[in-house]
């Protein structure tokens, strides 16, 4: 019973030792939207040369992202990345190791992680980073946690530009924890709506830029209203390469930054893992979720790391905890790093330009498409455009001619009435083929 250990008196047992009379009532919390009926659609018993060749067909079902024209962004993006990083990665000293429990003793890591936090803390213009959240979504919940404990307040204002998928789970997060979330309408361009949302109760004001439609907005406007309210800003960034172009969120004036940092030495990988990026300003530090690494001398005089913070729940009592959060991404924090070194901020800039001018081309092509209204006024390199069809309907039909044409805002949050609009990007790995094949593409499309 290798894979199944437990025996029904054994299952049995467990449940009457924390009150539940059946594996129902320890699941009721679970939503019934979210729980499924019966098995799996897959045989119940097969050899293994079945499952390889069942489950080798159903991968090559997908379509990889280097196989053609591809213009997907919304969080996750296409970028080159050094064969160097996965090489570095990979060798045995990174690659085994997880969490240091003894930290002392593994210098090399908290070197790496110090000198990512340094990295993150130049990028968003901050004061203090720590050294990494398990992705930008639940980072972006552990900082609306972390401005409850700050303000002592229980109300947080989502931007309407705020992913969908970062508002889901801070919302997760915040039900349990108490925590208000008022949610604005998705805007392509939400400064306005998010200023007149805040009020003397607010703990936090939640913003994203560039936002989930490619809108790049400075927000120190709405820096100074939350603060003038006595609440925190907290600034998402999805796409990490935009800190190479973009005013960071230090100079608009954040209080907390969270960022998913998967553009920079990490790939697409069919979904993950990825690494969140925290930083904050130095007086809220002993707040801040996660492990904090920092540099000092030893006995004689020689440098070394130690872990300054670390009040994650594996190291300290459960109810002392800033997070229950229990991982980190540390060989992507890592991957990050080496490409950060390898970039250093000249070439950053320089790759953050290239971005942009793809997204301009891009802009460019499909601005001259009949039908299609570009909704994005400020972009770094991705941007939502408003079909005179269903984009879904319009994406499936693109990719069955071998263009990814981008990501329908439906898929993201089925009930905003958008679904007429598509999100589109381009990086430095977009070519001008790509951009007038998917031009050519969509006209027929949509003028079918």
């Amino acid at each position: 019973m290798r894979y199944l250990p437990l025996t029904p008196a054994d299952r049995t047992e467990m449940l009457g030792a924390i009150g539940a009379g059946s594996i129902d009532d320890l699941f009721v919390d679970v939503p019934p939207a979210a729980r499924r009926e019966g098995f799996v659609d897959l045989p119940l018993v097969a050899g293994e040369l079945e499952v390889e060749r069942e489950m080798s067909a159903m991968a090559a079902r997908n379509r990889t992202a280097g196989s053609g024209p591809f213009f997907c962004g919304a969080g996750a993006y296409r970028h080159q990345v050094p064969a160097s990083v996965d090489h570095l990665i990979q060798r045995s000293e990174f690659l085994t190791s997880y969490t240091p429990y003894q930290p002392e003793i593994a210098q090399g890591t908290l070197q790496v992680l110090f000198e990512f936090q340094t990295q993150v803390a130049a990028l968003t213009g901050m004061d203090v980073a720590n050294a990494s959240m398990y992705d930008g979504s639940t980072a972006c919940a552990e900082a609306v946690m972390m401005a409850q404990r700050v303000t002592r307040r229980t109300r947080a204002v989502l931007s309407g530009g705020l992913h969908p998928h970062y508002v889901r789970t801070t919302e997760t997060l915040a039900h349990v924890a108490g925590v208000e979330t008022v949610r604005l309408s998705a805007a392509v361009d939400a400064e306005a709506d998010v200023i007149a949302a805040i009020d003397a109760n607010t703990a936090c004001v939640v913003v994203q830029t560039p936002n989930v439609f490619g809108t790049a907005t400075d927000v120190t406007k709405i820096a100074a209203a939350a603060q003038a309210a006595g609440a925190l800003l907290i600034v998402v960034t999805t796409e990490a390469i935009s800190f190479g172009l973009l005013k960071s969120p230090g100079e608009m004036g954040a209080d907390i930054v969270v960022a998913e940092g998967q553009s920079i030495g990490n790939g697409l990988n069919f979904g993950g893992p990825y690494v969140g990026l925290f930083a904050c300003k130095e007086k809220f530090v002993r707040q801040m979720p996660g492990r904090l690494c920092g540099e000092t001398v030893d006995a004689e005089g020689r440098r070394g790391f130690v872990l300054t913070l670390s009040t994650r729940e594996q190291h300290i009592r459960r109810d002392k905890a800033t997070s229950n959060i229990c991982t980190n991404s540390g060989l992507c924090a890592l991957a990050f790093s080496i490409h950060m070194s390898l970039l250093g901020e000249v070439g950053l800039r320089r790759l953050a330009a290239l971005n942009h001018q793809r997204a301009r081309e891009l802009h460019k092509a499909l601005a001259k498409v009949a039908g299609v209204e570009i909704l994005t006024p400020r972009y770094f390199n991705e941007f939502a455009v408003r079909l005179p069809k269903n984009a879904a309907a319009v994406l499936e039909t693109l990719a069955g001619n071998g263009v990814i044409a981008g990501v329908p805002f439906s898929r993201l949050d089925h009930g905003a009435g958008m679904d007429d609009v598509l999100l589109v990007c381009a990086t430095e790995t977009t070519l001008p083929e790509d951009i007038a094949i998917f031009a050519h593409s969509l006209e027929r499309v949509i003028h079918a």
